[in-house]
């Protein structure tokens, strides 16, 4: 079995870092995670920069960094505006986000559910009339900070309306950290039941220590794609309490001593951590890195 690991670092990661990063610091720190041989990189989001300010210098960041053969580079976008900028900056491929939670889609974009679908109705159609993929998430898919639990139905009903759209593929997102294994099982078990397992990735955040447990119960019911950041850089500015996602050297880590493929070098990955940790400002939480980091 291989495994394609989706980074999230550049975008997911650095998004709700207090401390300002330069461009030339996410550009490094962009073509470091390039030599890691990933699959795909998330450099950055078209978002409003009044909101998500580490974001505002996205086209500046797709102009700077060097695009290695076989790696996909991608962008997060919000909208049809988003699309535009993202046009612009050359990206090859993008990717848009919807809510499980009612009140999450309210508080993350400023509409509802059903609003967000039909703006992503428009930016999915002009993506494909410009030759991009588009990927899609579904935050808030094992759990809501607000309304706690969300329904199985509904997350697969709107997995497959992200489908309809035309993604090629959607990542089911424990955007707060709340999941856990008794949880993995029946809530992809119930997508796989409806999607092809190929388009079916998985997004966890490691808030409560369960992300490479959930990876494990993943790979038993044969999910091949999964989201993670590097060092644990990461959380979400619309999620209380939400800690860093998945690791990226831990879930390499624990693959490799499984046997199984992912085609990324984890001593590349650490270079491209202990790059980006002094300009966070804090250590990063990835225990594998931390290991690493202490035996130095």
């Amino acid at each position: 079995m291989r495994i394609t690991i989706f980074e999230v670092g550049p975008r997911d990661g650095l998004q709700n870092e207090a401390a300002p990063i330069s461009t030339a610091d996410k550009i490094a720190f962009v073509d470091r995670l390039s030599t890691a041989g990933l699959a795909a990189i998330e450099v950055s989001a078209f978002v409003s920069p009044k909101w998500v300010p580490q974001m505002a210098d996205a086209a500046e960041v797709f102009a700077g960094i060097t695009r290695r053969a076989g790696t996909r580079y991608t962008a997060l976008v919000p909208n049809a505006r988003g699309l535009e900028r993202a046009l612009a900056a050359g990206v090859s491929e993008v990717a848009i986000f919807a809510a499980a939670s009612e009140t999450f889609s309210r508080r993350n974009t400023n509409q509802s559910v059903d609003d967000a679908f039909a703006v992503y109705g428009d930016v999915t159609r002009d993506a494909a009339a410009a030759g991009l993929r588009v990927r899609g998430y579904l935050s808030t898919a094992f759990g809501c900070p607000f309304e706690h639990d969300v329904p199985v139905d509904r997350v697969v009903d709107l997995t497959q309306r992200l489908l309809d759209l035309g993604v090629y593929e959607v990542a089911v997102s424990d955007t707060i950290g709340i999941a856990h294994p008794g949880q993995v099982l029946p809530v992809v078990g119930a997508v796989a039941e409806r999607v092809p397992l190929q388009q079916i990735a998985l997004h966890f955040h490691d808030t409560r220590g369960t992300a490479l447990a959930n990876v494990l119960t993943a790979l038993d019911l044969g999910i091949a794609t999964y989201d993670a950041s590097a060092g644990g850089l990461g959380g979400c500015p619309y999620a209380p309490g939400a800690t860093g996602n998945l690791a990226t050297e831990d879930l390499v880590y624990m693959l490799d001593g499984l046997g199984v493929r992912t085609g990324v070098d984890l001593e590349a990955l650490v270079n491209a951590s202990r790059f980006i940790e002094p300009h966070v400002g804090h250590a990063l939480p990835s225990r594998y890195y931390r290991a690493r980091v202490s035996q130095a």
